[in-house]
């Protein structure tokens, strides 16, 4: 099929407008807001950035004769560890997203909208702001846009690199300018949310698919991909396959496509061991587990993992998963916030449990260990940081004891050494 999101050549406005940009805006602003929401809950269209809610039921939520403004947020802070498809879609198709935020600040009534886009994405900034530039000479946002009298001002705010502003709540701490620590709910943000005000916040790729839906309808986009996973999706793949990169593909392909059909499989002299599926938060599928299940929400809640953000990190015989339980460790240790004590201090245990099990100085305790603190962890702190960091601590020891047990009998992997086995 056709791409919805990453399309060819059209990373300017004159490219764009020559494949029918902005005629989706046209047709929304033609509409009631309420009419633009429920297209898109014809659609089905669910959030693209890890949680999967119904975008158009959370646009829902803005209480209609609530005083004051309204605020429009798009959370471009990626920053989940095998995940880079934002900031491909952001280079490739800017302003599918900028016509998707026109389009979903008119359905909810606001007038200001933010990109709150993580500052290490330097080239994407630079071409955000020019394409935002372009956007409002030529009309398409700024004040009275295309002569309807309705007003959207959009507005780049670059983050400072830290994983936690992409919790939602902490991306609001911090565009206010603020120390960014998720917020505890409720109030939620559509309620409550930035400068107190009632706010939407989507990811970029949800909010890039918008101008499709409203161009060609909401049953035409839900008849793509399978049962409630309906729609494109924007999988990054990492690891030893032949063309490692950003493909869309509709929800429910299976593994085997995206991997053998898209990927051009394993590389040459490297089999699968095992995959994490949705980003590096979600829980790990043997290769067994993963070559018989389809890339959608229910079929990997069924196989026990989750689709989150699309990030395919694909795992080879040989790699010690100790170690890249390790590497994981650090990461979600150093990105917490340090606002709840479950996950401060389980993610200093569990990165400590690990490095001595990796330096061959575990015992076989630690391992139980670190599955009972995983398990303390998870559903006890105001974000999911701790979810994200115990999910995959329990997935693996469970799938890979052995490993584990092998470390933890001095059969470890020294540094820069592979595996014994």
């Amino acid at each position: 099929m056709e791409n919805i999101l990453l399309r060819e050549k059209v990373a300017d406005l004159q490219s764009y407008f020559a494949c029918g940009g902005y005629r989706a805006l046209k047709k929304a602003l033609a509409l009631k807001p309420a009419e633009v929401i429920e297209e898109v809950k014809k659609s089905g269209l669910r959030g693209r950035g890890g949680a999967g809610f119904p975008a158009g039921l959370k646009w829902s939520f803005i209480p209609k004769d609530a005083p004051g403004p309204r605020y429009l947020v798009c959370n471009a802070d990626e920053g989940e560890p095998g995940t880079f498809k934002d900031r491909e879609l952001m280079l490739k198709n800017p302003h599918a997203l900028i016509e998707g935020m026109a389009i979903a600040a008119y359905a909810i009534g606001a007038e200001t909208g933010y990109i709150y886009i993580r500052g290490e994405f330097t080239a994407e900034c630079a071409l955000l702001e020019r394409e935002i530039a372009s956007a409002r000479a030529k009309g398409f946002i700024g004040r009275n846009i295309l002569g309807s009298g309705i007003n959207f001002e959009l507005h780049l705010h670059r983050g400072a690199g830290a994983y936690i502003c992409g919790e939602e709540t902490a991306l609001l701490e911090s565009l206010e300018g603020f120390k960014g620590q998720p917020r505890l709910k409720p109030p939620f943000p559509a309620v409550k949310g930035l400068f107190a005000s009632p706010t939407v916040i989507n990811n970029v790729e949800t909010l890039a698919a918008v101008p499709a839906i409203l161009e060609k309808g909401g049953e035409w986009y839900a008849a793509i991909g399978t049962g409630k996973s309906t729609g494109t999706k924007l999988f990054s793949v990492s690891g030893p396959v032949n063309k490692p990169g950003v493909y869309e593909l509709p929800l429910g392909v299976t593994f085997r496509d995206l991997l053998e059909k898209n990927c051009g499989g394993m590389r040459e002299g490297t089999r699968l061991k095992a995959v994490i599926p949705g980003g590096s938060s979600t829980p790990v599928l043997t290769a067994e587990e993963a070559w018989a299940v389809k890339l959608d929400y229910e079929s990997l809640a069924t196989a026990g993992s989750m689709l989150g953000s699309g990030g395919v990190i694909v795992i080879e015989e040989g790699r010690c998963m100790v170690k890249l339980l390790q590497v994981l460790a650090r990461f979600y240790h150093h990105e917490s916030c340090g606002q709840c004590t479950p996950c401060r201090e389980g993610c200093g245990w569990i990165e400590k449990l690990l490095n001595r099990l990796e330096a061959g100085r575990g015992t076989k305790k630690d391992i139980d260990t670190l599955v009972s603190v995983a398990e303390g962890m998870l559903g006890r702190t105001i974000c999911p940081l701790a979810d994200a960091m115990a999910m995959p601590v329990i997935s693996f020891v469970k799938k890979f004891r052995s490993e584990f047990e092998a470390h933890a009998a001095g059969n470890y992997c020294p540094p820069d050494a592979p595996v014994k086995r």
